[in-house]
């Protein structure tokens, strides 16, 4: 039992100012549960770092209400899209994969799929949106304040905490603790996370830097260049990645080095090099603003909390950043921690309803680790092609991919070759389905019987939208007098929603009755929502007088496809399930 008296007290204290934490405040204080944020750093992001912000993100942050300010500072889904391999950006082009949902068929998949767009939203001006609406909504964020140690009992945690500014130590006494404190997380250490995976399986340099280089990128917009780059080391071959961080004067380029040997003497001369290596253009002044170095890492959390101790985020999953998954997962993992806390706090649920977190993220993580990891693998065909990953020099690369240019049967299949590697990055830049298909099991969930369908077609490339129990709620354009809305605008806000048709009347009185906030939503003719296109009708998988109950994070948590005459019995029956009552 703690008895020296805290310092300070909190509900949640939150280690960590990224995307994961800030996006656990801001849901936080959307629901009125107070916290605490600490950071180390004396400010919030200062390099881009994460960027790509998927449909599902981009859903969670309209349901917490900033989707409209990220778009306002983001990087459009169409200027994204056309990923190009080439030898250097003013050099000569080798292909591109028209991606980000960009190809004409995934974009109307994604049109299809969400009320929302995905962008490029750098994290140094992904983070302060989020953190200060958090804080204007009740967070309190103190930087420069570094996290010591924990110790939990029954009641809470108590965490000792160093301010840098005073170089003095003090205590916070917490009911919960999120570690959201990144790829070295100290608290996931201290609470004895079991970890699978390795880190520093490779190494990788971050250059960013300023440079006008409209005239190489503006006729064909993207996120990514890709460069096959020689002399990554004397006489060897390597390849580059030259990032939009804003079009197109603001740059990042990724650049490899040996993990063993470690990482090269970062100088202003050194990271200029490179810049001038990819972008092949001598004239063009260029600004270094930073250089770090880092390792690509494989590695994922088995178990997401101990006792009253939660992480998310980097913490728990770390990967490269291909296919553009870190922060979205970040975020999604605190989306999804928030409403449980806000609902065990307030004694509306059991405690055991925290332990579906591990439950329902901890697959989802270890997947995306995996795909992440499996999309740099599938670059090495694009070199293979161009028998560029065979020890030669510089020369030999150029006259590999001079002679895929000849008029000669070898280059014809050397050209195939070429266009079938490149088109294969589908995986990494088109991933539809990794995206969205995310589907939980756990304690919070409640089965309706139905056997898994499964995917008709590739589940990591393309979505399918369920209403079974543990999918996300299907997106339908519905309206409500003259508004036109999403059906994921009638849910969320920290509540859970009843959906129903004509004939449910039995289901809104049976979410009225219940010890939980609940809000119903009528969809028909002449009720306050109704279904013009007929999408929902097709969509939702029930009859009218059927039912879902969908979480406060947009997920379906119970089902009832038809009528029921006791549907008292089967929502109670249900509500208590998923709160850990029953």
């Amino acid at each position: 039992m703690h008895t020296v008296e805290p310092d300070v007290v909190t509900d949640v204290l939150i280690v960590g100012s990224g995307p994961a934490g800030a996006s656990a405040a801001l849901a936080l204080s959307t629901y009125g549960v107070p916290n605490i944020v600490v950071t180390r750093y004396a400010r919030l992001a200062d390099t881009p770092r994460a960027h790509i912000t998927n449909q599902r993100t981009m859903e969670v942050l309209r349901d917490l209400g900033v989707e409209d300010e990220v778009i306002a500072r983001a990087t459009p889904q169409r200027l994204m899209g056309d990923t190009t391999f080439c030898t250097s950006l003013a050099g000569e082009e080798l292909g591109r994969v028209r991606s980000w949902g960009n190809d004409p068929l995934v974009q109307a998949a994604h049109e299809l799929a969400s009320p929302t767009r995905m962008c490029d939203m750098p994290q140094h001006l992904m983070e302060p949106v989020l953190m200060d609406a958090a804080v204007a909504r009740g967070t309190n964020l103190r930087f420069s304040t570094v996290y010591k140690s924990f110790v939990q009992d029954d009641f809470g945690v108590t965490v000792t905490v160093e301010d840098l500014l005073r170089g003095d130590e003090y205590t916070i006494r917490a009911k919960y603790l999120i570690g959201a404190d990144g790829g070295r997380s100290q608290v996931a250490e201290d609470a004895g996370l079991p970890m699978g995976g390795q880190m520093g399986v490779a190494g990788s340099i971050n250059i960013v830097f300023d440079a006008d280089l409209t005239k190489y990128t503006a006729h064909r917009p993207s996120t990514l260049y890709w460069v096959l780059a020689p002399g990554a080391t004397v006489g060897g071959i390597g390849a580059g990645l030259v990032r939009c961080v804003r079009p197109w004067n603001e740059w990042l380029i990724v650049w490899g080095y040996d993990v063993t040997a470690g990482a090269p003497d970062l100088t202003t001369e050194y990271a200029e090099s490179i810049v001038r290596q990819l972008v092949g253009d001598d004239d063009i002044p260029v600004t270094i603003k930073s250089s770090s170095a880092w390792t690509v890492n494989e590695m994922y959390a088995e178990t997401y909390s101990d006792g009253r101790v939660f992480c998310a985020g980097d913490a728990t999953h770390r990967h490269p950043p291909s296919n553009g998954l870190g922060s979205n997962t970040s975020i999604q993992d605190s989306y999804n921690l928030a409403w449980k806390l806000k609902l065990v706090l307030d004694g509306t649920a059991a405690p055991s309803l925290l332990d579906t977190y591990t439950a329902e993220r901890a697959p989802i993580g270890r997947q995306i680790v995996t795909r992440a990891n499996k999309s740099i693998g599938e670059t090495a065909p694009i070199f293979e092609a161009l028998d560029g990953l065979s020890p030669q020099t510089p020369d030999q690369l150029w006259a590999n991919i001079a002679a895929r240019k000849d008029d000669s049967e070898a280059a014809q299949k050397q050209r195939a070759r070429l266009r079938e590697a490149i088109a294969f990055k589908v995986y990494e830049f088109n991933a539809h389905g990794v995206d969205l298909n995310q589907r939980y099991t756990s304690a919070a969930i409640v089965p309706d019987g139905t056997p898994d369908p499964g995917f008709d077609r590739d589940p990591e490339l393309h979505h399918r939208p369920s209403s079974r129990p543990g999918a996300k709620l299907p997106h339908a354009w519905i309206t409500s007098g003259t508004r036109t809305l999403s059906t994921l605008d009638t849910v969320g806000q920290g509540r859970f929603t009843l959906l129903t048709g004509i004939g449910g009347a039995d289901w809104i009185r049976a979410a009225g009755n219940q010890d939980l906030d609940i809000a119903t939503v009528v969809i028909g003719p002449g009720q306050e929502y109704e279904d013009p296109y007929g999408d929902w009708a097709r969509l939702s998988e029930v009859v009218d007088g059927g039912a879902l109950l969908v979480r406060p994070d947009g997920y379906v948590a119970f089902r009832c496809p038809t009528a029921a005459a006791d549907a008292e019995r089967l929502l109670t029956e249900a509500v208590r399930r998923i709160l850990g009552r029953a």
